[in-house]
């Protein structure tokens, strides 16, 4: 039967689309014998998403559901409702063209037909749509719930799991992992069938959790849970990005306030406030607290931001630093921006504009002008912060508007700098010039990965005359005989150095390739950070990945699936072990009959790392012991050539997978030799992109062929397949020779020395190696770095084509699938004889 759809309700679709171009059908569709029908698309536009409609009233109502349905009650996941689509798109499968609305695949992930529990109009129309689907993967009881409060110009809904037969947690079983592909080729379920497909597990429910309690308070935040309010707190911390993400309607933006991050625990009449390290600063802000205990505001913890206001209402950081330094701290505001627990409440699993509702509620817009809410901006990101930096402001805050609160740094919060500004640590100073007095400029420095403190360039401007004698003050207190720095300034003679405690907030033109700041201008000292903390502050690239899809084993167990590996990418166990699955027939050609080490962190990439290469205790199925005869006088190398065994390994907290440079049935002769590009302190891509090239060259004039893969990390890796004619000390050897002359030949890009002081602005080829017992990181095996790069085979082409060794990660893998193995297809038959390259290099072979 046709569709009865309004004249206008298709209007907006319809304006959107040009049906010349797309694919996509302009109207029409047919409702199928009085059974309302329900569609889940997957759709990769600029962000990967799952578009969610149920046919009601003539046409598909329609919501964009980011990280798909879950059949766990305690999920509420973010739906946000975008304009009415036809009955016909039902059917639709295939691809939006570049430039076109929606550009991107598009593929029918579930379908079936759906049943109002209630009146759907009215509940529909109420915010509070309660419905049972009857689909391929999707079944049992659903609410779509309407956010209350919510301003933005498409509405946000929750879609949540009501409790029945067919719900399941997280932890056990993810829908859009486990079930990826499309069902366009199916008939439609029995609608006479409410039992799940034979490829949906069904569990019943038996326990009662305690969001399902609180749920039956309709004055409940959605996700919130019954908690005691915790004694400390660490805040969430946003990520610097290069540009806005493309998916602006997932995203909200404030003001990037220049200021003091501080943190409210307020519990019955006692109120405190914490700065984001947890140091109580309540002694020192008494007129904030005053105004707080005014407002009478309910138990919990508030996250905020102080600042001064300057005349034209801009905060100001040195004005900030002085309100500090006088004790006249009447003059400062604290702008609220988020509530993470509220009386008894558990907020942090409760989406942000939810909060944010919440948190607006408790602050009247008579609110004393010392407290305010930080309002958002309605406008696109690129043109709030192209006004945010003609208004003088430092940047903005973008926050992903379903996410939750996370006491790390997070990329569910951005922050878009109008320049380049960061903390430094004070390492020393210069004497005055002329009529200046107290110091000339202040050394800075940041600490690397390894926590040196490197020299960072100096800054001698944006100093008043009572500034440059406090702080020759507070510098003449920490004066120190050696430099903090692990190399030369190179004014070293002109140089007094300090213990390096004291930070400095500069603002900066750029970093010049020797990691040098240029254009540097002094706006104050922060005492809220520690100064082992300060690094160098990186843009990364925003984007949005796409969840791994890949089926784990049914009776395969994962414990602690929601520990947190790195911070910085929010990647949990379970995301890494999903990973392994998905690459595991890529990785086990790399891994199969080659000993193997491991890299564990029990306690996520920050904390202690465990490099295996024996059998221990713990049996790990899928992992199997090879002859002691391999190895004499140690417990078994291991072997890992089965999928069973990198997920077992990654299982119990393996990050790392890396392997010998020969095989168990011949470990006396390597079948490959190994460089390691390791950049030094300085060293810029380009340089390593040419650094790579040249080795390449080299070997070529050698006459051996080499192929090349990135290290996840910060290098290239250049491997030769040999064939199994030279012991270990000949390959060890002639490698040696090869990196020696390249450093002897190009001692300005190579050195043949180890150590981070042998190679700073240089690379070092790295052939111990190819040594007996060394290692190398497999390709496709993760990193246990900040990120979690991939080590990735690439044909010579596209060393040129890299942004990083770790341009691909974890979360964007599935964007380097579809070459997998291919760029390294020629590997096995390449295996070659390099005696003539020894001949060629003078090289002779101990005998």
């Amino acid at each position: 039967m046709a569709s009865t759809a309004a004249p206008d309700s298709l209007k907006t679709y319809k304006a959107r689309r040009n049906f010349t171009i797309t694919p996509e059908p302009s109207e029409g569709g047919d409702t199928n014998a009085g059974r309302l029908s329900f569609v889940v698309q997957k759709h990769w536009a600029s962000h990967l998403h799952y578009d969610f409609r149920l046919e009601l009233d003539g046409t598909m109502k329609s919501w964009a559901v980011p990280k798909g349905p879950s059949f766990d009650t305690k999920d509420k996941r973010m739906a946000i409702q975008v304009e009415d689509h036809p009955i016909s798109y039902n059917v639709f499968e295939g691809e939006i063209p570049a430039k076109q609305y929606g550009a991107g695949k598009v593929i029918i992930w579930d379908k079936g037909t759906w049943t109002p529990v209630g009146d759907p109009a009215k509940g529909y129309r109420d915010g509070n749509l309660k419905f049972e689907l009857r689909g391929h993967k999707l079944h049992g009881k659903w609410v779509l719930v309407r956010m209350k409060g919510s301003s933005e110009k498409k509405q946000p809904w929750l879609l949540i799991k009501e409790k029945d037969e067919f719900a399941r947690p997280s932890t056990e079983y993810s829908v859009v992992d486990e079930l990826p592909d499309s069902v366009a080729g199916k008939a439609l379920p029995d609608v006479g069938n409410a039992t799940a497909s034979s490829s949906t597990p069904i569990k019943k429910a038996t326990k009662k959790t305690a969001q399902a309690a609180l749920a039956k308070s309709g004055d409940i935040p959605e996700g919130a849970i019954k908690a005691e309010l915790p004694k400390s707190f660490k805040p969430q911390l946003a990520t610097l990005v290069e540009s806005p993400p493309g998916n602006t309607d997932d995203w909200i933006y404030e003001i990037k306030f220049d200021g003091y991050r501080l943190l409210t625990r307020i519990e019955d009449s006692k109120t405190q406030l914490f700065t984001r390290n947890g140091h109580d600063w309540t002694h020192k802000l008494p007129t904030l607290v005053a105004v707080l205990k005014k407002m009478k505001l309910p138990s919990g913890w508030y996250d905020g931001e102080i600042a001064v206001l300057n005349d034209q209402g801009i905060p100001d950081f040195q004005s900030l630093q002085n309100a500090f330094d006088t004790a006249k701290t009447q003059d400062i505001v604290y702008f609220l921006f988020d509530l993470p627990f509220y009386k008894d409440l558990d907020l942090r699993n409760t989406p942000l504009l939810a909060r944010r509702t919440l948190l607006k509620t408790l602050i009247p817009a008579t609110a004393s002008g010392a407290l305010r809410f930080s309002d958002t901006f309605e406008a696109a990101a690129r043109d709030i912060v192209a006004s945010a930096c003609r208004l003088g402001l430092e940047g903005v805050i973008g926050k992903r508007k379903d996410s939750g609160y996370t006491s790390r740094r997070s990329s569910d919060w951005i922050k878009l700098k109008c320049g380049k500004r960061q903390e430094f640590v004070i390492g020393g100073y210069t004497d005055p010039q002329g009529t200046r007095s107290g110091l000339g400029s202040l050394l800075l420095g940041v600490h690397n990965d390894k926590g040196d403190l490197q020299y960072a360039g100096n800054v001698g401007t944006g100093f008043s005359d009572k500034t440059l004698a406090e702080l020759k003050g507070l510098l003449d207190t920490l004066a120190s005989k050696d430099s903090p720095f692990a190399v030369s300034t190179g004014i070293d003679r002109k140089a007094h150095w300090v213990k390096p405690t004291l930070l400095a907030e500069v603002s900066f033109g750029e970093w010049t390739d020797t990691g040098r700041i240029r254009h540097s201008v002094f706006h104050g000292l922060r005492t809220d950070k520690k100064a082992t903390d300060i690094t160098r502050e990186r843009a990364t690239p925003m984007s949005t990945p796409p969840p791994l899809e890949t089926s784990l084993p049914s009776t395969f167990k994962v414990t602690h699936p929601d520990r947190v590996v790195d911070d910085t990418s929010h990647i949990t166990k379970i995301d890494l072990i999903r990973f392994y699955a998905l690459v595991a027939p890529l990785l086990v050609e790399h891994l199969k009959a080659r000993p193997v080490s491991l890299v564990r962190a029990p306690d996520g990439i920050t904390g202690e790392l465990f490099f295996q290469k024996h059998m221990e205790a713990v049996k790990m199925l899928g992992v199997k012991p090879l002859p002691q005869s391999l190895d004499p006088g140690h417990a078994p190398l291991l072997e890992i050539a089965t999928a069973e065994g990198l997920l077992s390994a990654a299982q119990m907290n393996v990050i790392e997978f890396h392997t010998w440079n020969a095989v168990k049935t011949a470990i006396a002769k390597p079948d490959r030799m190994t460089f390691d590009l390791d950049p030094g302190d300085g060293v810029q891509w380009p340089m390593m992109q040419e650094a790579a090239h040249v080795l390449k060259t080299m070997l070529e004039q050698l006459e051996i062929r080499s192929f090349v893969k990135t290290s996840g990390g910060k290098g290239l890796h250049v491997v030769v397949p040999l064939q199994r004619r030279y012991d270990w000390d000949t390959v060890k050897g002639f490698s040696q020779a090869i990196v020696q002359h390249l450093a002897k030949t190009l001692p300005q890009r190579f050195v043949a020395k180890s150590g981070p002081r042998n190679r700073v602005g240089k690379i070092f080829v790295d052939y111990l190696r190819n040594g007996f017992g060394a290692t190398t990181v497999a390709a496709w095996s993760a990193r246990a770095r900040p990120g979690l790069g991939v080590s990735v085979p690439i044909s010579w082409d596209e060393v040129n084509k890299l942004k990083s060794s770790a341009q691909w990660n974890v979360q964007n893998i599935h964007t380097r699938l579809d070459q997998g193995n291919a760029p390294w297809r020629d590997y096995a038959a390449s295996a070659q004889a390099i005696t003539a390259g020894m001949r060629i290099l003078g090289f002779k072979p101990e005998k």
